[in-house]
């Protein structure tokens, strides 16, 4: 799994359709490989108790769901953008949010928890979230990465705070995923990004609730 396809984005929408597909096939049903290490802890693993290791799995499925979204979101905004560089961003940015889905995978596997079993309407609905956005044209695409990123990057840090003081495992991934999200935002930023209105803000929050309230327990 190599993350966004190079199909997407084409002017033929036939290519386009196949090549969203393809995404969307391979981000919820494919084992992701990452590029890079997975972040470990310096500090040696602490057992935890089974309430520990149940609350941490919890947490680290929610962060699951956010890089299928993220999956889908990137994919659906590489399609929109008639700018091959800003193609080449987008595809480059998935790559690195694939990063993140295996590091999240790996974790839950080893809590022995579970992904959500909803991961295909999350994907459904950031796919489309992405499309609205790109429609509005690249700056506007560009500010929904901006504020995602960025309410990503707070939503890692209040995981930061929940999480068991013994999982420092999952602490080292959420850490770097927080440093890689910040980036990931600044970069849209600087490409232009256009500030969202306050309304839609508050509307990217109200979803993003929604969605960890329910992936935390299904």
């Amino acid at each position: 799994m190599s993350g966004i396809s190079s199909n997407c984005g084409m002017k033929d929408p036939v290519d386009t359709l196949i090549g969203a597909a393809d995404d969307a096939l391979r981000a919820l049903f494919s084992k992701p490989h990452a590029m890079r290490p997975t972040p470990r802890s310096e500090s040696p693993l602490e057992a935890m108790e089974d309430e520990d290791r149940r609350k941490a799995g919890a947490l680290m499925r929610v962060n699951h769901v956010g890089e299928i979204c993220a999956q889908a979101m990137y994919a659906a905004q590489a399609a929109t953008t008639r700018d091959p560089h800003l193609k080449a961003h987008f595809q480059e940015a998935a790559r690195e949010e694939l990063d993140h889905l295996a590091w999240t995978q790996e974790r839950l596997d080893e809590l022995g928890s579970r992904a959500s079993f909803l991961n295909p309407l999350w994907y459904a609905g950031a796919f489309g979230i992405g499309l609205l956005a790109g429609r509005f044209g690249d700056p506007v695409s560009l500010g929904f990465v901006a504020e995602t990123e960025r309410q990503v990057e707070a939503h890692l840090d209040s995981h930061l705070d929940r999480l068991p003081q013994e999982d420092t495992q999952s602490r080292a991934i959420v850490q770097q995923m927080k440093v890689d999200e910040a980036r990931h935002a600044a970069q849209a930023q600087s490409s232009g990004a256009k500030d969202l209105p306050p309304p839609a803000k508050a509307l990217m929050r109200l979803a993003a609730r929604v969605m960890t309230t329910v992936a935390h327990r299904v």
